[in-house]
C-alpha cells in the first residue's frame, strides 16, 4: 500500500485517523503500532514476523546496554550484537542473491536455492522477496542502541512505544530515516492540536500533488527514451531528455513521499526532520548532497564517517573515509553494481571538489557552477537508473556524441512534454514558496483549503483514470 493509492487515501487513512483520535491519549501509541503493522502486512503479511524480531532484538539490547553501562566492555558488546543483527538481517534479504551470484562468478561455488532442515523443513536461500522498507527500519533500529550507548537518547522501557517508533507507517517504507533521539520525547508525550493537524494535512497534499501530478507525468518519458535506446534509435537530444525526465521523476517521487510522510507525522504529533531542500538549486555536488535525502547523508555522517575519523588524521585517511561512506551509500540503495558505481562516482566528484576544484569553483560564476552541478547529477541519475552496466554505457555514450544529434521523434516528445518540463523546473525552485509567502495572511487562509481540496480532487481523478503510478524508492 502506497500513499498515492486510492485504498490508502479513502480507506486506510480516514479509518486510522478516526480510530486514533477517538482513542484516549495513553493508548495512542498502541493504536499507531497496530495500524502500522496492518499497513506493513497489507502487501507482505509473512514479513511481520521480521518486524517483530527486529523490535524485540533492539528493544532488549537497548535495555542490556543501559543495564551494563558501568561495564563499558559489556555495553559495547551488546551494541555490537545489535549492529551485527541488523546488518545480517539487511544482508540476507537484500544482498543474499547478489553476494551468491558474485561468489559463483569468482570461485565457481554455487549456493543452493534452499536448505532442508530436520523434520523436512525447507528454508529458501535464493530468490527471497525483499521486505518493504527494510533499508530504512534497520538503520533506524541500529541507531537506537548506538544512541543509548552514547547517552544521546534515553533507553525505552515500554516495548509498545518502541514498537510504534520502529513500525510508524508514515515513514516506514521510504523514510525520512528517523533517529530515535529525535522523537523520543514525542513518543512519551506529544501535543495534538487543530493547527498541527492542518499543517500536516497541507504538507501531505503538497506531497501528493508532487507525486501524482509531477512525478507520474514525466515518468513515462524516461521509459520511452530508455526503450528508444534498446531499439537503437536514441539520439543525443533524446538521451538528455530521458536523463532530465528520470531526474525530475525521482526527485518529485521521493520528495513528494517525504512531504507526505512529514505531513502525516505532524498530524500524529511527530516532527520529522526535513529530507530535501531544493537540491536542484545547488551550485556544487557537495551542496547537492547537503540538500538531497538529508536524513540518509546525516545518518552516514554521524554513524559511519565520523566514527571512521571523518576528516581528521590527514588527507589519505579522509579520502579513505569518503570512499567507504560513498561505497556504502551506493550499496545501501540496491544490490547491484550500478549502485556501487553510482556511489563511487559521487565520491570521486566530492573528492575533486574538495581537493582539486575548490579554488576554481570559488571564482566561477554561479550560473556556470549550477550548470556543471546539474550535468554531473543527471549523468549520475543515468547510472542509478540502469542496473545493466552495458545498457548504461551505451545510453551515456549516446548522450555524449555517440548517436545522431536529433530526430523527428525528439521534436514530438519535446512538444508533448514542454509544459510539463516548465512546471517541473519551476517547482524545483523556491519561486512558488516565495510567491506564497508574499500573500497576505488572510489570502493564505482562504486559499489553503481551496487549493488542498482542488489538489485532492485532481490527484484522485488522475489516480482513477491512469494506471501509471510507480514509486521508485519502494524497492529500497
Amino acid at each position: 500500500m502506497i500513499f498515492s493509492s486510492l485504498t490508502f487515501l479513502f480507506a486506510f487513512l480516514p479509518l486510522t485517523l478516526a480510530v486514533y483520535f477517538l482513542t484516549p491519549l495513553r493508548w495512542r501509541n498502541l493504536v499507531l503500532l497496530l495500524v502500522s503493522l496492518f499497513f506493513y502486512g497489507w502487501g507482505e503479511p509473512v514479513y511481520i514476523t521480521i518486524m517483530f524480531l527486529s523490535i524485540l532484538i533492539d528493544y532488549t539490547h537497548g535495555l542490556l546496554v543501559e543495564k551494563y553501562r558501568a561495564d563499558d566492555r559489556k555495553a559495547r558488546w551488546f551494541v555490537g550484537q545489535s549492529v551485527v543483527f541488523n546488518l545480517l538481517l539487511l544482508g540476507f534479504f537484500k544482498y543474499g542473491d547478489f553476494l551468491a551470484d558474485n561468489l559463483f562468478l569468482l570461485t565457481g561455488v554455487s549456493i543452493p536455492a534452499s536448505l532442508t532442515l530436520p523434520f523436512g523443513v525447507n528454508v529458501p536461500l535464493r530468490g527471497i522477496p525483499l521486505p518493504i522498507g527494510i533499508s530504512f527500519f534497520t538503520f533506524q533500529t541500529m541507531s537506537y542502541t548506538i544512541d543509548v550507548y552514547r547517552r544521546d537518547a534515553p533507553v525505552q522501557r515500554n516495548i509498545v512505544n518502541f514498537g510504534a517508533f520502529v513500525t510508524m507507517f508514515p515513514q516506514l517504507i521510504a523514510g525520512p530515516i528517523v533517529k530515535y533521539k529525535t522523537v523520543a520525547a514525542e513518543l512519551e508525550r506529544r501535543a495534538h492540536t487543530a493547527e498541527q493537524f492542518a499543517l500536516g494535512a497541507r504538507r501531505f497534499c503538497v506531497g501528493l500533488a508532487k507525486k501524482v501530478l509531477l512525478a507520474n507525468s514525466i515518468g513515462a518519458l524516461w521509459e520511452t527514451c530508455l526503450a528508444a535506446q534498446g531499439a537503437g534509435t536514441l539520439t543525443l537530444a533524446g538521451g538528455w531528455m530521458g536523463l532530465l525526465a528520470f531526474g525530475f521523476q525521482i526527485y518529485f517521487d521521493f520528495s513528494g513521499y517525504s512531504d507526505m510522510a512529514i505531513g502525516l507525522g505532524r498530524i500524529f504529533g511527530f516532527r520529522f526532520n526535513e529530507n530535501f531542500d531544493y537540491p536542484y538549486l545547488a551550485v556544487s555536488v557537495t551542496e547537492f548532497w547537503r540538500r538531497w535525502h538529508m536524513s540518509l547523508t546525516s545518518w552516514f555522517r554521524e554513524y559511519l564517517y565520523i566514527p571512521l575519523g571523518g576528516n581528521r588524521g590527514g588527507t589519505a585517511r579522509t579520502l579513505r573515509n569518503i570512499l567507504i561512506v560513498w561505497f556504502c551509500t551506493g550499496f545501501w540503495h540496491g544490490a547491484s553494481w550500478n549502485f556501487v558505481l553510482w556511489g563511487l562516482y559521487f565520491a570521486a566528484w566530492l573528492i575533486l571538489e574538495k581537493y582539486v576544484f575548490r579554488a576554481v569553483l570559488e571564482k566561477t560564476p554561479a550560473a556556470v557552477k549550477h550548470s556543471y552541478t546539474l550535468i554531473v547529477v543527471f549523468v549520475g541519475w543515468g547510472i542509478f537508473a540502469m542496473e545493466d552496466l552495458s545498457v548504461c554505457g551505451r545510453y551515456l555514450a549516446a548522450c555524449f556524441g555517440g548517436a545522431p544529434l536529433w530526430s523527428a521523434a525528439d521534436g514530438y516528445r519535446l512538444r508533448s512534454y514542454a509544459v510539463t518540463f516548465l512546471a517541473l523546473i519551476l517547482a524545483s525552485t523556491t519561486l512558488g514558496k516565495r510567491c506564497w509567502e508574499r500573500l497576505p495572511d488572510r489570502a493564505q487562509k482562504v486559499l489553503t483549503p481551496v487549493l488542498m481540496a482542488l489538489g485532492l480532487v485532481v490527484c484522485t481523478a488522475y489516480l482513477v483514470d491512469g494506471s501509471y503510478n510507480p514509486f521508485l524508492y519502494f524497492r529500497f
